[in-house]
């Protein structure tokens, strides 16, 4: 039954398909399971600093149902953007349901589309970084995969890194900053490396050349599709999750720095270089997002292996509580100026 208890991450989708099946005070399902329930009840479930020991994690590595728990997410995400997609145009919503289901739809395309996308993104297979692909597209986040990959994980807790929060940066002013920043970012690490390769920076062998034509194809389709009102939902489930996945970043590396060293290059990443939340609850349904320490030490690492390190700074509250708590820049500062290390 170990196995399988990430099964608990569908519960995401899961609320979405609740949301656009009953609608109503319904709609709101997923935002109040995920920004109401799980933070009343994470402080009352289980917390684990526990690891795997060598044998458990051998067999994890065996098991493809890991895999599968992932690949599922695809028709899961795609399933709900384009249910919701439909109703906009078939069904006689209200404001409310239409804001209900637009905030809930977009938490599903960046939990289940960003968030999964992330880790497959990480893994060395072409089929695997396809999907990623295919799991960024509904958030029009592409770039992601390049910034993420190349220039977030080497730039991580350094002023270089647009993802990084410095301490005393508010939440809303991080949005803008971390946006472009990583935008901009895309394009100059493609640059690069094309230069590395001998490759015209206007050419098929560039990614963001591509991820703009075929995110702009899928608006296309959509329009053709759904029509206006079609378009801007999709444009507005997609920001809601770019904005998700953007208040994690905050969350992770908030106010965290690495030493730069006498030669000028910074410290190697460290576990306490990264925010852990070990609340069983939030880790399970974020695939152990949570446990970010492990993640930015060993990038490669699949989720269902990641460490507890004890030299990891822990957030006084779980992922989604603490994301919560970012929104209101003093409340946020009271706790984690408490919290940060060395402060």
């Amino acid at each position: 039954m170990k196995d399988l208890k990430y099964l608990a991450a569908y519960s995401i989708p899961l609320t979405a398909v609740l949301a656009l099946t009953a609608q109503g005070l319904w709609s709101y399902s997923t935002l109040i399971f995920a920004f109401v329930i799980i933070p009343i009840l994470e402080p009352f479930l289980p917390k684990s600093r526990d690891n795997l020991t060598n044998e458990e994690k051998a067999e994890r590595v065996k098991a493809r149902i890991y895999d599968w728990m992932l690949y599922l997410n695809i028709p899961f995400l795609y399933g709900v953007v384009f249910t919701y997609l439909h109703l906009l145009n078939t069904a006689d919503l209200t404001s409310s349901e239409l804001t209900g289901l637009t905030l809930s739809c977009g938490i599903v395309v960046g939990t289940c589309g960003i968030n999964v996308g992330h880790e497959l993104g990480h893994r060395k297979s072409k089929v695997h970084r396809l999907m990623a692909k295919i799991l960024l597209l509904p958030a029009l986040y592409q770039h992601f995969f390049i910034e993420h990959n190349r220039g977030h994980h080497k730039h991580v807790a350094t002023e270089r890194d647009p993802a990084s929060a410095p301490k005393g940066e508010i939440l809303y002013i991080f949005w803008l900053r971390s946006l472009l920043g990583s935008y901009i970012s895309a394009w100059n690490l493609e640059q690069e490396r094309l230069q590395k390769e001998g490759k015209p920076f206007w050419s098929t062998a560039n990614e963001m050349i591509w991820f703009h034509i075929v995110q702009l194809s899928y608006l296309v389709m959509v329009y053709y599709t759904f029509g206006s009102v079609g378009l801007m939902g999709a444009i507005g489930i997609g920001f809601i999750g770019i904005l998700l996945l953007e208040t994690i970043n905050y969350v992770e590396h908030y106010g965290l720095r690495r030493q730069k060293l006498a030669s000028g290059r910074y410290e190697r990443v460290q576990p306490h270089h990264s925010w852990n939340a070990n609340y069983e609850l939030g880790r399970i349904i974020l695939y152990e997002l949570t446990r970010h320490s492990d993640h930015h030490f060993l990038a490669n690492k699949e989720y269902q292996l990641l460490d507890h390190h004890d030299e990891a700074p822990e957030l006084p509250l779980g992922y989604p509580a603490s994301m919560l708590l970012a929104m209101v820049p003093p409340l946020w500062f009271k706790v984690m100026h408490r919290a940060l290390p060395n402060t």
